[in-house]
């Protein structure tokens, strides 16, 4: 409105009729609102009689009209179609000059002064642009730290989910992706994340974030198979990302009295252990309904992520429900403790420690209960295997062979590798 106004104003003196070349520009535009222009024309107007640039002053109007323009829905095409529009239009109603001299001065000037308007307009928008996006983004961030946390009422969130897409009245399961190397991150190598993880969960929503450096996407669960497809992208994703090394935590050399790269507190090196471990790891809780089934399903799929790197699990996906068994395992920390102190607390008075027995025991039972197939995996003599187990047997009292010691031999290495045992000391008991 302003600006119309200050058009009007300009046509007391004798030219152009600069609010009619303003309306024709809006029309030509699209529609695009004429106090856009704010006193483009006039000023532009001036320059070709002068040949004066535009002011500083006013191409910091011209960007505010951009931010507007950007805060308003317009597009930057309409925004710059606008501009250029008002400017030949302009152009062609220009008195005529005295000399080619002087059309071609007055023609510069005119073309300098579009130039930096749209410039600044178009900086303007995109200054708005990304104002509103990071705008946007810390909203986001906020609710999503506030759904995982449990902050805020329920019917806040729903609402607010509402606008970010989610629909939290539904189930909804969490998929947690994380690096197994505490001293790594993941790093999907410039792919946006939220894309892919959208793509796969398609037509239901999803939602993703960073936090404590893990991946977290929460997603719609009408058909029962969107986390599986969200965790089958992310499979494909992160197999094809590089792992970067965090600052100061180098794992390219192994330090005196460390254990060699890519061996976990516990785990014996890999050429007398298991599988190392895979450099990073996805864990799927269950569905539940409701902002409070999001929280239960997201803190499910992160218990289970840091079960599966206790156990060393050699496969990277998971599921909340297939590791059940193992979590109600260490929610007891007192009776599983209790367990591994009395049963394999003696394999800490052998040769070499505790933690190459440890690595026997799991493989052959990992094996059913056959020796050769775990020296196999162990990459040691059959006769090795034996050896140990016998050990296991002199110093235990319980011999692996025979099923009701082999089931609180079993359980009590599987409490061990969730305590992290022995390379973490048990409590005192």
């Amino acid at each position: 409105m302003a600006a119309q106004e200050g058009i009007r104003v300009n046509q007391r003196l004798p030219g152009p009729d600069l609010a009619a070349i303003a309306a024709a520009a809006s029309r030509e535009a699209g529609g695009v609102p004429v106090g856009l222009l704010g006193d483009y024309l006039p000023a532009t107007a001036d320059a070709a009689a002068s040949g004066r640039r535009l002011a500083a002053a006013e191409l910091s109007g011209y960007g505010r009209s951009g931010e507007e323009a950007a805060l308003a829905g317009v597009a930057l095409r309409g925004l710059v179609d606008l501009f250029l529009s008002a400017t030949w239009r302009l152009w062609r109603e220009l008195p005529a000059g005295t000399s080619p001299v002087a059309v071609r001065a007055a023609g510069l000037a005119v073309l300098r002064a579009a130039d930096d308007a749209v410039a600044a307009a178009a900086e303007g928008f995109e200054r708005a642009l990304l104002t509103v996006a990071r705008r946007e983004e810390a909203e986001r961030r906020e609710f999503f730290d506030d759904l995982l946390s449990g902050r805020g009422g329920v019917g806040d969130l729903i609402v607010r989910g509402d606008q970010l897409g989610l629909r939290l009245a539904g189930p909804h399961q969490v998929v947690v992706a994380g690096s197994a190397a505490p001293w790594a991150v993941l790093n999907p190598a410039g792919v946006e994340v939220g894309a892919v993880v959208s793509d796969a969960a398609a037509p239901s929503p999803a939602l993703v974030a960073t936090r404590g450096g893990r991946i977290v996407a929460i997603t719609g669960a009408a058909d029962g198979k969107e986390a599986d497809r969200v965790t089958q992208a992310l499979a494909r994703l992160l197999a094809q990302a590089p792992q970067a090394a965090g600052a100061g935590q180098p794992p390219a050399e192994t330090r005196p009295g460390q254990a060699p790269a890519g061996t976990r507190p516990g785990q014996v090196p890999a050429e007398t252990g298991p599988e190392p471990s895979p450099p990073w790891r996805i864990v799927v809780g269950r569905p539940y309904p409701g902002p409070s089934g999001v929280v239960r399903s997201y803190e499910e799929a992160v218990e289970a992520l840091d079960v599966a790197e206790r156990l060393g699990l050699p496969e990277p996906v998971a599921s909340a429900a297939d590791l059940l068994v193992y979590q109600v395992l260490l929610r007891d920390r007192t009776a599983i403790t209790d367990l591994v102190r009395t049963v394999l607390m003696p394999l800490g008075t052998a040769r070499g420690g505790a933690a190459p027995l440890l690595a026997t025991l799991a493989a052959y039972f990992a094996r059913g209960g056959v020796a050769a197939a775990a020296a196999r995996d162990l990459h040691l003599s059959v006769r090795a295997v034996t050896y140990r187990l016998a050990r296991v047997k002199d110093l235990t009292g319980r011999d692996p062979g025979l099923p009701a010691d082999a089931l609180t031999l079993q359980v009590a290495v599987i409490g061990a590798r969730l305590l992290d045992w022995p390379a973490t000391p048990l409590p005192a008991g």
